[in-house]
């Protein structure tokens, strides 16, 4: 009990002068790379948390601040996609279409379901996985166990049958 207390005291000290060895670096290293001093000592403390958790697994353990500097540019690098995916979703958010009274989309919803429950159970089953699924025409064909030729038929007149039913309303 007391050589496992004083592994874990030696582990702990070994992580500390890691730590104040190679946080300066790390944080300068990602503030050059983000310009954003906060998240710059984010991603320096992710890095060497990361890093420091697989330590006994380095292949080389003296190249920790190799390890350290890779990782503080991955995780950069993940920031900045992370940072353009946000934008690209909130730029298709602000494009997209804006309903003007909920009471409608709520009428058209429900208006779409009563005429999907009027077509036949697999064209209905094709329609659904393939679009509000989103399945691709394989995916839906080993679901329903046909070929993907069935399946473009069944959607197709399933639509067909879904824009007569909804002309004729």
């Amino acid at each position: 009990m007391v050589v496992e207390v004083a592994r874990v005291d030696e582990a702990k000290g070994r992580l500390a002068e890691l730590y104040l060895a190679h946080v300066s670096g790390a944080t300068k290293l990602a503030y050059l790379l983000t310009g954003d001093r906060e998240l710059a000592r984010d991603l320096a403390q992710d890095a060497f948390v990361r890093v420091a958790g697989r330590f006994t697994h380095l292949r080389a353990p003296e190249a920790f601040d190799a390890y350290l500097r890779r990782t503080v540019v991955n995780l950069a690098k993940n920031q900045f996609r992370r940072a353009r995916l946000e934008r690209a979703l909130l730029s298709s958010l602000q494009r997209a279409p804006n309903p003007t009274d909920p009471a409608e989309t709520l009428e058209d919803r429900d208006e779409v379901w009563r005429l999907l429950s009027r077509l036949p159970y697999r064209q209905r089953a094709a329609i659904v996985l393939r679009y509000y699924e989103d399945l691709s025409e394989a995916q839906v064909a080993d679901l329903l166990r046909c070929s993907v030729h069935a399946v473009n038929a069944l959607v197709g007149r399933g639509l067909r049958k879904l824009r007569g039913t909804r002309e004729g309303v």
